[in-house]
């Protein structure tokens, strides 16, 4: 197995796991990016995340994808875990656990204070997964978002 930093020729590799997640997760409609925009906040000049491969006998079998985050309380930046998934036949051999564990290697090696993320309350094998990492379940947080025309009328207000 080998866990390595994706390049620029893996975008088309990203996307088809982007969708594969969402299918997993229920959600295929609402992949509306395309494989040019994960370039540019990938790998453009402006980057905005980065992302992780994890291969299987030179196979794809897996990745996750994060971007930066502050601690105001630390004053020091962590990593926000946006995605983690490994395609279903590479389940259950430690790929999941090796590409966390890379990602809790670059968060301390940056210097980091923090790696989090999030999961889908049914989603019963990540959580199982996470609670035997010794992941702390933040209960007492409750996720909000705002997106589409919701942002766009909240953003108008600035003015």
């Amino acid at each position: 197995m080998r866990i390595r930093a994706a390049q620029p020729d893996d975008v088309e590799l990203i996307f088809a796991l982007i969708r594969a997640l969402a299918e997993y997760e229920r959600a295929p409609e609402q992949v509306v990016g395309t494989p040019e925009l994960l370039s540019r906040w990938l790998f453009g000049e402006d980057a905005a995340a980065e992302a992780l491969i994890a291969e299987v006998d030179d196979v794809p079998a897996g990745f996750a994808l994060f971007h930066g985050t502050f601690s105001t309380w630390e004053c020091r930046p962590g990593i926000w875990l946006e995605d983690l998934f490994v395609l279903p036949e590479h389940r259950r051999f430690g790929v999941g656990g090796r590409l966390l564990s890379r990602l809790a290697r670059i968060t301390v090696e940056r210097g980091y204070t923090r790696l989090s993320w999030t999961a889908l309350d049914w989603n019963e094998p990540a959580l199982t997964f996470y609670r035997k990492l010794g992941a702390t379940v933040l209960d007492e947080w409750t996720n909000h978002r705002l997106s589409g025309a919701t942002l766009h009328a909240v953003a108008a207000a600035a003015d």
